[in-house]
């Protein structure tokens, strides 16, 4: 089993100095890794705020989670990663996914293909970085073609940046087995947990089924492979029965299934790493990701068992 580390998804700051402070906190703390979305509403631009983060900290890994395919040609960006890789010395987790978010394509315009065209453009963008990643070249593929293209500069790590790829789909995280570093086991999130199929896709038999699609998908190079989970609702509390029948209202499921819902930590600093262990030698979940709102309550909890 990996062992255990955190992550904060962070989106927005009102100032220069006070995006520095914040990510110095979150390394402080002992937290892995900060991480931004990549929507076009109200957040920082992910590649620049991660550059600013990682220029403020010193061991704070950086990531994306995760970015839309369709928003940057993939040439484009395996530079962009590369360069921020090498600059950071390595601490680049370059999450990438096909893009789900409605209004970010009726916003720009970009035409919402169905989800497996998108999931097809994923998985072939990601062949396109690797190839520039080891020094470029030319690449024919349905929706990319590179003639001579030169993968420069070349990234810190090698072969490549840390790749992380996550969904719900059987899609999705096929791509993610084949391809991936880090697999994020994630319900189906453009549903927006709204209505029967949404709260069906966050039960744990559901998480079940996603973990045998990656490891089907990966085959020998499974057990290498970090799986993370993003957390929706954390509350570090010494009342747990309580919050747990309030969680269970709140997701419309039996008491007993929402305590078992990977999106949720409920309970005592002590109970959650009960919850984290189990989860982990049920689904392989090491690399749990909160947000903002929860930094200083998840803290104790990452001080109690982050590289355990």
């Amino acid at each position: 089993m990996h062992t255990f580390r955190f992550g904060v998804q962070l989106s927005r700051a009102d100032s220069g100095p006070q995006w520095r402070s914040l990510v110095r906190k979150v390394e402080d703390l002992g937290y892995s890794t900060v991480f931004l979305p990549d929507h076009f509403g109200d957040q920082l631009a992910p590649m620049v705020a991660l550059a600013t983060a990682a220029e403020a900290t010193s061991s704070l890994r950086v990531g994306t989670l995760v970015l839309g395919n369709d928003y940057r040609h993939p040439l484009m960006l395996a530079k962009e990663a590369a360069t921020l890789d090498l600059l950071s010395e390595g601490r680049l987790e370059l999450g990438i996914g096909a893009g789900w978010m409605t209004t970010d394509y009726e916003q720009s315009g970009i035409t919402l293909d169905p989800p497996a065209t998108r999931v097809e453009r994923m998985a072939e963008a990601i062949a396109v970085m690797k190839t520039l990643w080891s020094g470029g070249g030319d690449f024919e593929g349905t929706h990319y073609r590179l003639r001579g293209a030169e993968g420069l500069p070349l990234p810190h790590r090698r072969p490549h940046p840390l790749l992380m790829v996550g969904g719900g789909s059987r899609g999705v995280l096929s791509v993610a087995g084949a391809e991936a570093d880090i697999v994020g086991l994630n319900p189906r999130l453009a549903e927006g947990f709204v209505g029967p199929d949404a709260l069906a896709s966050i039960v744990p038999e559901r998480y079940d089924r996603r973990l045998e699609w990656v490891r089907q998908a990966a085959g020998g190079r499974f057990e290498n492979i970090e799986i993370q989970s993003l957390t929706f609702f954390v509350r570090v509390v010494p009342d747990k029965d309580r919050v747990l029948d309030e969680t269970a209202a709140m997701f419309r499921l039996p008491t007993d299934v929402a305590a078992d819902v990977p999106i949720a930590l409920v309970g005592s600093v002590e109970q959650i790493v009960e919850t984290l262990d189990a989860r982990r030698r049920r689904w392989g979940m090491s690399y749990w990701v909160v947000h903002d709102r929860d930094i200083d309550a998840m803290a104790p909890v990452v001080a109690a068992v982050a590289g355990s």
